[in-house]
């Protein structure tokens, strides 16, 4: 890019090296003569984006000017020079893939998707930003649903890791397709933080295993501004970011003017591509937050419009009309308008190579069309074992998965599975499985890896594994289906990645051990008696607890054919009775169905997952009493809520005046929509070895039967009312 001047430096100690905020703001606001034409048309862009970002958070007094203001050289480095990809053909699968984790800079995408020549990105959808428009496509962060958006950024630090779940999808596909002269799957990943986003945990679990990893396939620019809501970042951060992303296995390049020097910041982006590069790279581009504004480099430029008067100080400044409101002169607009073109040609010129690859490896090509497709096996199902096949001795509902889904995990190359760290102890991984990781990592303990390898090892980082699982989903419907896996604790430390995945409606598979007091003597650290609670309610999430082998068939049946978002999987790490004949993967499907039914029944016993069993034991203990119970399997609240009102009706029988009391030993909240009454936890549990703590916390046969027991003379008695939940 001839005519601009600029370089790249290298590490610096301190966060602007030799260029401090007064420096960048002399050199912004008494800019030198453009020395050429290309430099004059650059000055002219980045003075119409300022502006533009100004206008439209002035517009309806709503917005974040500041960051997105300060990047717009980076936009034109990234939009205009460096990034492969198609605005014309936004879903073409090789194209590169580019995440905004600092959410709130959002106008800076929504503008450059504009100038770029995104379809959808219209000028009056433009305009709508922070409007009473409820169709309008340029939200407060950047959502997935909108052309041109990869993932939905919101929470800081989310979109970092989402980047790493990016670059592994591309690293692992273009390692398993790609052969010598045909790259199909050679794009790269893309990716910029601000200071918050290198603060936040999910962010270090992220940079810490990109590094390890050696994903050289990504680049993370890091839009050094030094601010952060509450003020400077040196209030409550004083580490050396460099050294830091150098120490987690990172690449610097640090660009000292990223106001002006769009050359430099080029330069810096077109290494991310250089293949003898082995490391991901990490560019830490100064600039300044609200640059050309009266509160340039301040805190409070972040999250609040400049003001009328201000936003005409900056036009003046520049040598613009004061009455002119988004204003683009044709010059910018000429600048940005061969983007859509050559985006159709790198799509046409893939294609091109997609169709010779596909003759040169036949089978090859039309596995990796499949893939793109998002196909799955026709027979999948039917290669899950069926009921004569399954256990009959008590069996923990962990190991039913691993009977379950084993031959699945080795045959469906679409999956790809992980754990936090714990794969003796949940039972996901399958015989002769390879490890995704470096090929040129030797562990002193554990298995060698490729990149070919489609079993994850997290190490102990729950929440990014979750952020990155979407990620993985996210990179093309379907194309991979990551499962991850840990004690269903420790999703309380993943839940805020699991919940985006949720919004997206994403299709990740979560599997959740440990998931019951039973998990015993490590205490109620490690017993999740209120997470279910938290998963049932979030919505597009399926929750799934099933209570033996046959159920947990169901409960993948399900997970497999939801495609609206993630599906949890919630299982036992201690024995469970297997219910041969009574259990039906089919009626998991409907989430709640009969268990055992029973004429002129006084009461409907409710259970689900580990403790099904025990409304069963207490049925019989009933009928010993005299007293009729029916019971009810219900695994899933979503699937049951979903199904027609006579079904629940059928299920439940509560509309014929027969009372329903729940048996789960977690929190009671929720419950109240299925059942009157219910035996649960009334606080955390307990270090007692799994074989005693139900006993500990009343959940015996004969503890449980009493109580129902006096329930139903209470009931009867009309002392208790329909709905007045009533925990016994």
């Amino acid at each position: 890019m001839p005519g601009i001047n600029g370089t790249h430096g290298t590490s610096q100690t301190t966060a602007y090296g030799d260029a401090t905020v007064d420096s960048l703001l002399r050199k912004e606001s008494t800019p030198s003569a453009p020395s050429d034409t290309c430099q004059e048309d650059v000055q002219l862009v980045l003075q119409s984006f300022r502006l533009l970002i100004a206008d439209l958070c002035q517009q309806f007094g709503m917005g974040h000017p500041g960051s997105a203001i300060g990047m717009a050289a980076l936009g034109v480095a990234l939009f205009k020079y460096v990034m492969r990809y198609a605005p014309h053909q936004p879903q073409w699968f090789n194209r590169d893939r580019f995440l905004l984790s600092n959410g709130h800079a959002c106008l800076f995408q929504y503008a450059n998707h504009y100038l770029a020549g995104y379809k959808a990105m219209t000028w009056e959808q433009l305009l709508s930003y922070h409007s009473e428009r409820s169709d309008s496509l340029c939200p407060g962060h950047p959502e997935i649903e909108h052309e041109g958006i990869e993932l939905t950024t919101g929470p800081l630090g989310q979109g970092i890791a989402n980047s790493v779940g990016l670059a592994i999808a591309a690293k692992h596909l273009a390692h398993t397709f790609n052969r010598p002269n045909f790259e199909v799957v050679n794009n790269h990943i893309w990716c910029v933080v601000g200071d918050a986003c290198l603060q936040e945990g999910v962010g270090c679990e992220a940079f810490s295993y990109a590094g390890h990893l050696k994903l050289n396939n990504l680049t993370v620019i890091y839009d050094n501004n030094q601010i952060t809501c509450d003020g400077s970042v040196d209030l409550t951060n004083t580490e050396d970011v460099n050294k830091k992303m150098e120490a987690c296995g990172w690449e610097i390049i640090d660009v000292m003017d990223g106001v002006n020097d769009v050359e430099a910041i080029v330069n810096a982006l077109e290494k991310g591509r250089d293949p003898n590069r082995e490391r991901p790279l990490f560019i830490n581009v100064r600039s300044i937050i609200g640059v050309g504004s009266a509160v340039a480099g301040q805190a409070v430029s972040h999250g609040v419009p400049f003001g009328k008067d201000n936003v005409a100080a900056m036009k003046k400044a520049y040598g613009w009309d004061t009455e002119k409101h988004f204003y683009i002169p044709d010059k910018v607009r000429k600048f940005y308008a061969d983007i859509p073109k050559r985006g159709d040609q790198y799509v046409k010129e893939w294609e091109q190579l997609l169709d010779r690859y596909t003759k040169e490896h036949p089978d090859l090509g039309q596995a990796f069309k499949d893939r793109m497709a998002g196909k799955l096996p026709s027979n999948l199902e039917s290669q899950i074992p069926s009921p004569d096949s399954l256990p009959t001795e008590d069996t923990p509902s962990r190991k039913s998965n691993n009977i379950v889904m084993t031959n699945l995990f080795a045959q469906v190359p679409s999956f790809m599975i992980g754990t936090a760290d714990l794969t003796p102890s949940v039972n996901m991984s399958w015989k002769d499985y390879e490890v995704f990781n470096p090929p040129s990592l030797t562990p002193i303990s554990g298995k060698k890896g490729s990149y070919k390898g489609r079993y994850i090892h997290y190490g102990i980082r729950e929440h990014v594994m979750a952020a990155i699982a979407n990620g993985l989903a996210a990179y093309a419907p379907r194309t991979i289906i990551p499962v991850t896996s840990s004690f269903f604790m420790f999703y309380l430390y993943a839940a805020p990645a699991v919940r985006m995945g949720a919004l997206q409606r994403l299709k990740v598979i979560h599997v959740a051990t440990h998931d019951s007091i039973g998990a015993g003597e490590d205490g109620p650290t490690h017993q999740p008696i209120e997470l279910a609670a938290l998963y049932r309610a979030m919505p597009n999430m399926l929750y799934i607890r099933p209570g033996d082998s046959e159920e947990v068939a169901g409960a993948w049946t399900a997970a497999i054919r939801y495609d609206d978002g993630p599906s949890m999987i919630s299982v036992s790490r201690h024995a469970l009775p297997q219910l041969k004949g009574l259990t039906k993967r089919e009626g998991v499907q409907r989430g709640a169905y009969v268990l055992q039914e029973e004429k002129n029944a006084a009461v409907t016993l409710i259970a689900t997952g580990a403790e099904l069993s025990f409304a069963i034991n207490v049925k019989d203990a009933l009928g010993k009493a005299g007293i009729k119970a029916r019971v009810v399997s219900l695994p899933s609240f979503k699937l049951f809520r979903e199904q027609s009102r006579e079904y629940q009706r059928e299920a439940l029988r509560r509309h014929d005046g027969i009372p329903a009391v729940a048996i789960e030993p977690y929190a009671s909240l929720g419950w109240e929509r299925w059942a009157d009454a219910g035996i649960h936890m009334k606080g955390y549990g307990h270090s007692l070895p799994g074989k005693y703590i139900y006993q500990h916390f009343g959940f015996t046969t004969e503890s449980m039967t009493e109580r129902v027991e006096n329930f139903c003379k209470a009931w009867k008695g009309g002392e208790i009312g329909r709905g007045e939940y009533c925990e016994l």
